[in-house]
């Protein structure tokens, strides 16, 4: 699974990357900034296609835009949404991690890093991500069959209302206004099929000898 880890400084990055790599976890990206995280996740992109980042940890303390500020604006992308974010800080104060958990966040670590506490959340965050794409994957999957069998429904032909006929010939006008045999007319608009046969009355017309 992807991490995306977002800090204006290289040591942190170079640290972090080094714990997350030596833990199992290749693919690691980097970037030194907001606009650097933007551009990786593709929020700003016109295009509504599903990011490959599963797990953000993002700095707070960084210049232009800082970490919550990042956050939120992620999350303002729809397809950006479920990805967790696990803010990396040395600001502890309530005010700040109230604001960062309104903005998205999902979690935080303080620094100085400690090893064991940051690989936990990060198994953790990764964890719930998976679930979600689960989930989302099942919502799917269920819409998609919803719309099949509402497709299908919709596409059963019946026949109501009222239908021109000709007094003589029995043939019926379509909704173009061709007249048509009404056999081939109620096999067009419905899932009748027939089957063919001689009534007793056509009979005595065409073999009268067969009804004596």
């Amino acid at each position: 699974m992807s991490i995306l880890v977002v800090d204006d400084t290289p040591d942190n990055l170079m640290l972090l990357e080094t714990l997350l790599t030596n833990a199992g976890y290749k693919e690691i990206l980097k970037a030194t900034c907001a606009k650097e995280a933007y551009e990786c996740l593709g929020v700003d992109s016109k295009e509504k296609t599903s990011s490959q980042v599963d797990l953000i940890l993002m700095d707070i303390m960084m210049p232009e835009t800082n970490g919550i500020e990042a956050v939120r604006r992620i999350k303002s992308v729809e397809n950006l949404y479920e990805i967790p974010v696990i803010m990396v800080t040395a600001k502890t104060d309530m005010d700040s991690l109230h604001e960062a958990f309104e903005a998205g966040a999902m979690d935080y670590i303080t620094k100085p890093l400690r090893k064991i506490e940051l690989l936990a959340r990060v198994k953790s965050s990764l964890r719930l991500k998976k679930e979600m794409d689960t989930r989302i994957q099942r919502e799917k999957e269920l819409k998609a069959r919803n719309e099949e069998l509402e497709t299908a429904l919709s596409e059963i032909k019946t026949l109501r209302g009222f239908i021109p006929i000709c007094a003589h010939c029995k043939k019926i006008r379509d909704v173009k206004g061709y007249w048509q045999q009404m056999e081939k007319y109620i096999q067009e608009h419905s899932d009748v099929k027939f089957s063919h046969g001689i009534c007793d009355d056509c009979m005595k017309k065409i073999l009268p000898d067969m009804g004596n």
